[in-house]
């Protein structure tokens, strides 16, 4: 499910093309980021539901191969562990999933999807991991999730197929495959051996998550000039022209949420943004930011702009 990392990135990338862009309609960057967001849990329905399409390309090509004029004793009795496999199984009996699936419209109908996964299923085929798995004799739940975890890192997760289609699907995916990737291991590994399946839910508490998701936006955007102008004030042996674009967005959004997100201890926003930085801007960026919050902190609190509510934060020390 999302994290709060997460949440202020794609916070940060709404905010980085409000910014760009002339009209600066406000409503209109929240839409989107919130439905950037909620897509996300198509990428995740999308990668559990790759599972059942490797499979039934498997049990395609064994019915078929039974039907040539001299099949051979492999191809009349084909070895079925992979169609079998206990894990693939709870995912396609899943009602959950089936239910998440038909709601949003994830599925991979049509003769392209087909012929992708054929393409994925004869490189699989090739892969040791396929091979040892096949014929290793070993039977059972752990062997057939450790399979599937593997089958997953290697011929799904970093299927150069796939990511073609994801990025075609949508240009925010790239940035989000991760973390659903991460969702789809968690998931495999809930497997029980009477093949139960927990499908994970996009948000830990959905209202409080969009909540701050909405009000980071917001309010970074309300607060642009004074933010700016404690940025400059800070920064005085600095020309903010020379500042990278994304050192200053991410100040502003680490200095609004200090300000406005009274539940978030100091120290957490001050790491988090730290982090994001080593991402998403330059090299040195993280060093910089740090010690221009740190400042920020020490200015906002001598003026009791921050106040942070709930238990451990009211002595919450940088």
């Amino acid at each position: 499910m999302l994290n709060r990392r997460h949440l202020r990135i794609k916070v940060l990338q709404a905010l980085y093309a409000y910014f760009q862009s002339e009209e600066e309609n406000l409503k209109k960057t929240e839409n989107e980021l919130m439905t950037a967001i909620d897509r996300i849990y198509d990428l995740y329905l999308y990668l559990l539901l790759s599972f059942g399409e490797l499979k039934a390309i498997a049990e395609f090509r064994n019915e078929e191969n039974k039907k040539k004029i001299r099949p051979t004793a492999e191809e009349l009795n084909p070895n079925l562990k992979f169609v079998q496999n206990k894990v693939i199984e709870a995912l396609e009996n899943s009602v959950v999933l089936r239910h998440a699936s038909e709601d949003r419209s994830v599925n991979w109908i049509g003769d392209e999807h087909r012929e992708m996964f054929r393409k994925m299923f004869m490189q699989l085929r090739e892969e040791e991991t396929y091979f040892t798995h096949m014929n290793n004799g070993v039977e059972g739940l752990e062997e057939d999730m450790q399979f599937a975890v593997a089958l997953f890192k290697n011929d799904i997760a970093n299927s150069p197929i796939l990511y073609h289609f994801f990025e075609e699907k949508s240009i925010h995916w790239m940035d989000d495959i991760d973390l659903a990737c991460s969702m789809v291991l968690k998931t495999l590994k809930t497997v029980t051996e009477d093949g139960k399946v927990e499908i994970l839910p996009l948000y830990k508490d959905q209202e409080d998550e969009q909540e701050v998701v909405r009000t980071l936006l917001r309010k970074t955007v309300s607060m642009d000039s004074e933010n700016l102008a404690l940025i400059n004030d800070l920064t005085q042996n600095w020309e903010l022209e020379r500042i990278a674009r994304m050192d200053i967005l991410l100040l502003k959004m680490a200095i609004t949420e200090l300000q406005v997100c009274n539940n978030i201890p100091k120290k957490v926003t001050l790491n988090e943004y730290i982090e994001i930085s080593k991402f998403y801007s330059t090299p040195k960026s993280h060093g910089f930011i740090n010690g221009i919050l740190d400042k920020a902190i020490d200015r906002l609190e001598k003026e009791k702009k921050i106040s942070k509510i709930g238990r451990g934060l009211m002595n919450d020390n940088k």
